[in-house]
């Protein structure tokens, strides 16, 4: 091996000028060089470039120059099939940083597809597959005079499966026939189930050859489980995907019924895999649940299915289609146990009544139950949970012996004091409990104490808050006071509160509630100023703080000025920054609160409205400012459309003014409002539906209107 010629230029390349995922890219050349050490090395430096120059799917500066080095010691035989796996990952990826040009690491893997395609027709299979589909990862259409020759020689079922892929991710089209033929019942699974994605691909209508031939294949997991497309390695639900993709009555109805079908087998895992496509359909399609409710609530009586628990996700995204479900729930729960909690977690969406007692039934085993149903603020919302009294003792049970304990850290006390804040002074029963929790932890308990506060608890449940305001932490000081301004309206003690914790390390609520003090706050003026981050560098926590101390300065002095300069620098430093798109939209909030008085900042809004994240925050502080760009409605819709922020989308829509839109643009925006494809399809799991389903009757009033 001639590492001095695979290694040429290697000390050539400017890497500290280049950026992987963890900043420079001076140690690039060491994890090169140590794929050629012992197994030991070899494998840690493998490990090392896949969490640098291709982390989690995303390619940087430094990644394109890597691809020579990794094509060449590929081509030498030093772990050629890892490397060629590594050089289809960047190959593939449109996830791109930090790069001179869109494409460069893709140009980067073509450029060296004179080593990578000889590999095609090595002795060893697994290097054969893996040099085929890096070849088709490139969409080159250089690969195709290559790839097909060998369709006719290959004899291995992998191999053959992986070509047959290539191809069809590199002309889809062209490889509808050979997709077809594929489909033939002696053909080996792997290329069968691959053929099937392939005629998809291609375009091809879906018919009961391909229907029959996915049925057949159920499970089909384990038939793809060696090939290297992660992104197929579900095939039911892949296809099921793609059915819903084509957005038509029959490719839904197609989709519809090949879930039901699946779901009819008796194969447990052929079973597994329908229910994991039909959780998948519900979350993509808004007509699903309706459509696929019967069926899967018919396995709840069958008995030959008897993986009751994995029948739990799906029956939670069903929505009020499961409320058939309540009372087998409600069995379920009553009957102890893992999959009671998970099963009183969905009749507790389903039905809030049936729950609540059940709830209260070995309330503290109940601790997954209680993080779904107090939630988690800020992306799971809580669970409408009625009052109930017998819930309420079972909550003052619980918080007794919390209040015995030694450590009262854990969420659980939270979570219960959730729940009673919710139910206001009705659980003012509990006051003694939480004011026992309160002496040792003011921070985690002072807003539930003033919120169940009866009002003849009024003066005594004030003066024990004032007290905790006075002296102590700065964050138990600080949550007294603030539960006591709600309680009383008194802000003498939160002014002091917040003056020492502006001091400090700054929550980013604390300028909000500064500048909520008018007049009385003046006084923090200095202070907010004190706690302002020096640009350049800053993290998210110091751009957003330093976004509310610039709105708390305005309020507090009337003067825009200070809070221009700072919402500018903000805007300036996290508009190109990845990761920031919190303060990029908190800014921008910012500065549609200042309205007329932001037009000094509309050059730097103007130029984030190119990003389809940005654009809807960005017009609605041009709208404030009045200067939003005459094609805004389009910028909003394309940025819903793109599923990029489509509640702040229509939230901009509707600041701009239903009857500014032209008829085009309310055609588009009634298509997001009554098609079948969700536009809220990202985020945590619980919320996709939750979330499409209020942004579409956001939408619907929005067209009313």
């Amino acid at each position: 091996m001639d590492l001095e010629r695979i290694f040429a230029d290697l000390d050539g390349v400017r890497w500290a000028e280049l950026e992987h995922a963890y900043g420079d890219a001076e140690d690039v050349p060491d994890m090169l060089r140590g794929l050629v050490g012992d197994d030991g090395q070899a494998s840690e430096a493998l490990d090392e470039l896949w969490g640098s120059v291709i982390h989690q799917g995303t390619v940087y500066g430094a990644t394109a120059e890597t691809v020579p080095f990794l094509a060449r010691l590929a081509a030498a035989g030093v772990r050629s099939g890892d490397l060629l796996v590594l050089l289809g990952g960047i190959a593939e990826s449109t996830d791109e940083y930090g790069l001179s040009r869109p494409g460069l690491c893709r140009a980067a893997v073509v450029a060296a597809l004179p080593l990578i395609l000889p590999l095609c027709g090595a002795d060893d299979p697994e290097v054969r597959r893996a040099a085929v589909w890096t070849a088709g990862r490139t969409k080159d259409a250089s690969v195709l005079s290559v790839l097909r020759p060998r369709r006719a020689d290959e004899r291995d079922p992998g191999v053959r499966a992986e070509l047959l892929a290539a191809l069809a991710h590199v002309d889809p089209v062209g490889t509808a026939d050979a997709a077809t033929e594929a489909l033939a019942a002696d053909a080996p699974a792997e290329l069968r189930v691959v053929a099937v994605m392939a005629c998809l691909d291609a375009g091809l209508p879906w018919s009961p050859v391909h229907r029959d031939t996915m049925l057949a294949l159920l499970p089909a997991d384990p038939v793809v489980s060696g090939r290297f497309d992660q992104f197929r390695s579900e095939p039911l639900r892949h296809v099921v995907n793609e059915l819903l993709l084509r957005d038509t009555p029959a490719d839904r109805a197609s989709a519809h019924e090949l879930i039901e079908a699946a779901l009819r087998l008796t194969e447990p895992g052929a079973r597994g895999e329908a229910l994991g496509a039909a959780e998948h359909a519900c979350l993509l399609s808004r007509g699903a649940p309706a459509r696929l409710a019967p069926v899967l609530l018919s396995l709840l009586a069958d008995p030959s299915f008897t993986h009751t628990a994995s029948l739990m996700p799906i029956l939670d995204k069903l929505g009020g289609h499961a409320t058939p479900a309540a009372p087998a729930l409600a069995a379920l729960a009553a009957a102890g146990g893992e999959l009671a909690d998970r099963a009183l977690e969905i009749l507790a969406r389903l039905s809030p009544e049936q729950a609540a007692p059940l709830l209260a039934r070995d309330l503290g085993d109940r601790s997954r139950t209680l993080a779904a149903v107090a939630g988690f603020p800020g992306w799971r919302p809580p669970a409408p949970l009625p009052y109930a009294p017998e819930l309420l003792n079972a909550i003052r049970i619980q918080l007794t012996a919390v209040a015995a304990a030694d450590d009262i850290k854990s969420s659980g006390p939270g979570r219960l004091t959730e729940l009673l804040a919710g139910w206001g002074p009705r659980a003012s029963a509990a006051l003694p409990e939480l004011t026992a929790l309160f002496h040792r932890s003011p921070s985690r308990f002072a807003r539930a104490l003033a919120a169940v506060c009866p009002p003849e608890s009024r003066d005594a449940t004030a003066e024990l808050l004032r007290e905790a305001a006075g002296s102590g932490p700065v964050a138990d000081r600080y949550a007294a006071a603030e539960a006591l301004r709600g309680l009383t309206g008194e802000t003498g003690p939160l002014l002091s509160a917040l003056q020492d914790f502006l001091g400090g390390e700054l929550r980013p609520e604390i300028p909000e509630t500064a500048g909520s003090l008018g007049a009385e706050g003046t006084a923090l003026v200095p202070h907010l100023r004190a706690a302002l981050t020096p640009s350049g560098g800053r993290t998210v926590h110091e751009m957003n703080t330093d976004t509310g101390i610039a709105l708390a300065l305005w309020r507090l002095t009337g003067d825009p000025a200070e809070s221009l300069t700072v919402l500018r620098g903000v805007l300036a430093e996290a508009a190109d920054g990845m990761w920031m798109r919190g303060p990029v939209h908190n800014a921008c909030r910012a500065a549609a609160e200042l309205g007329v008085l932001a037009r000094p900042l509309a050059p730097v809004l103007e130029s984030l409205l190119t990003d389809p994240e940005h654009a809807p925050t960005a017009v609605l502080a041009l709208h404030a400012a009045g200067g939003a760009p005459a094609h805004a409605a389009d910028l909003l819709l394309t940025s819903a459309e793109l599923h990029a922020d489509p509640f702040t989308a229509l939230e901009a829509l509707g600041a701009l003014g239903p009857e500014t839109l032209s008829a085009q643009e309310t055609a588009r925006l009634t298509a997001l409002g009554e098609r079948d494809l969700r536009v809220v399809a990202s985020g945590p799991e619980s919320e996709i539906i939750p979330g499409d389903e209020r942004f579409q009757d956001a939408a619907r009033k929005l067209l009313a209107g």
